[in-house]
């Protein structure tokens, strides 16, 4: 654990109350790229500020739970960090079908509260979209999404009274940070994925708010690389240096 980052170089007592808890996860199977290993430096935190975290996103971190953590592969370094600069973005032609596709859905913004009609959807769509991977138990998926150390925003996109999706996203003082989303796989064909990105990105734009971290872009990934549609943006290169990804 040698190379891990010692924790007050990156946040402060001041900034955060923490436990001193620090975490090296052994090497396995990247679930992103084959035959590469993957590990990650992770810590607990019990509250965080959003300029703390908004910190930390610039050095590679993000959030799950109450856990901030960031890859520390050996061999490789193609899990960056990637945001949105709101004032510039535009969206595609196939962004603005999938936005007039949407136009009788109705967002509600809330504070974050599982119940168990999310929780429903939620299994719906471990089930469609992934593996057995993840952990399927009512505590777990409140623990993963709900059980937050900081300011978190809560968006239900309905339709006619259906919940539809629910996406969780951390607010920070210049940006939004998306965490999670998860939606009915019945409304697939709605690409609700891309709605909910192309309506928080314009939920910032109202906000006021210069940035959207969209999380971890992973190129030759399958289910990550789709975040590089979402133009311009930007991938953290270094600690606090952005690029703009080539077109």
């Amino acid at each position: 654990m040698n190379d891990v980052q010692p924790w007050n170089t990156v946040i402060s007592s001041a900034q955060a109350d923490y436990d001193a808890l620090r975490y090296v996860s052994p090497e396995s199977p990247c679930p992103y790229l084959p035959d590469k290993k993957a590990r990650s430096e992770a810590y607990s935190v019990a509250q965080l500020e959003g300029a703390a975290y908004e910190r930390m996103l610039a050095r590679g971190f993000r959030r799950s739970g109450r856990v901030v953590y960031r890859p520390r592969c050996r061999k490789c370094q193609e899990c960056r960090q990637m945001r949105v600069p709101v004032d510039s973005f535009q969206p595609t032609r196939s962004m603005r079908r999938v936005i007039r596709r949407n136009a009788d859905i109705s967002v509600e913004e809330v504070r974050p509260v599982p119940d168990r009609e999310k929780f429903a959807l939620y299994l719906r769509y471990l089930d469609a979209q992934h593996d057995e991977s993840m952990t399927r138990s009512y505590e777990s998926f409140c623990e993963f999404l709900y059980d937050s150390p900081m300011e978190t925003r809560e968006f239900c996109y309905s339709l006619q009274g259906r919940l539809l999706g629910v996406s969780i996203a951390d607010r920070l003082p210049a940006g939004l940070s998306s965490v999670y989303m998860y939606f009915d796989p019945d409304f697939a064909a709605r690409s609700p994925g891309t709605f909910s990105v192309l309506w928080e990105i314009d939920y910032c734009r109202r906000a006021g708010l210069a940035y959207y971290y969209i999380g971890f872009y992973v190129a030759g990934s399958s289910t990550m690389s789709y975040k590089a549609r979402f133009r311009p943006n930007e991938v953290l290169v270094g600690d606090d240096r952005w690029i703009s990804l080539p077109g």
